[in-house]
């Protein structure tokens, strides 16, 4: 099995689990939120390093930075260019390196329509992948 297959695999299955805690209804604590959060952070990372698989395997592209990485995917046509991409890498970089309320909140909200995007991108990289071999 490829690297590349193997990604597509935990990356589908972070999704999961960040679909899972998101329809669950968040607690006075914030356990759940804030689960919610680090599972984002889990797509998110393995979201960009798949991504970057793709690109080295299929259009002999290297990437090293999420950044380049969804600019590249604009590139190659493999997802449409979209300022989401480059919205979501500054969420990502707050969640590591801040931590507020307000930010968790704004994070949380969002959560839904992030899983939404990387689902997409998910089907496409894992289309795209069975169609090139």
């Amino acid at each position: 099995m490829s690297k590349l297959t193997l990604l597509i695999e935990d990356f589908g299955k972070a999704l999961s689990r960040l679909e899972e805690v998101l329809a669950k209804e968040n607690d006075a604590e914030n356990i759940v939120r804030d689960s919610a959060i680090q599972r984002f952070e889990i797509v998110f990372d393995l979201g960009w390093k798949t991504a970057k698989a793709f690109l080295e395997e299929h259009h002999t592209i290297t990437c090293t930075s999420p950044r380049s990485c969804f600019r590249e995917l604009f590139h190659q046509g493999v997802i449409e260019h979209d300022p989401f991409w480059i919205e979501v890498t500054s969420l990502r970089n707050y969640t590591t390196h801040t931590y507020s309320e307000l930010l968790a909140q704004k994070v949380y909200a969002e959560l839904p329509q992030t899983l939404k995007r990387f689902r997409e991108l998910h089907e496409k990289l894992r289309a795209d992948k069975s169609g090139l071999e």
